[in-house]
């Protein structure tokens, strides 16, 4: 009985990590880069301008150059654009 309860316990955590990896892969597919509104400090990447090289070093708020990810759909809704 316990060796039973040991497998049915491997096989729904691995169920269970399987089922994490397919919404992490769902949601990592329904983001875009939208710039423009990304704040001072909190870019995702390099500006799209060569201005800086690296997340985090926008120097001034809401640079079209400048990305944030952000959930598809809402980029438009805060003021971005998806092509920059």
């Amino acid at each position: 009985m316990t060796s039973t309860l040991s497998r049915q316990a491997l096989v729904a955590a691995a169920l269970a990590g399987l089922a994490t990896a397919s919404i992490t892969v769902a949601n990592a597919e329904e983001k875009v880069q939208c710039y423009g509104i990304a704040k001072a400090g909190q870019n995702d990447c390099a500006s799209k301008t060569g201005v800086h090289s690296c997340s985090g070093e926008a120097k001034v708020d809401n640079d079209k150059g400048d990305f944030k990810t952000v959930p598809k759909g809402t980029c438009k809704k805060l003021g971005g654009k998806i092509d920059g």
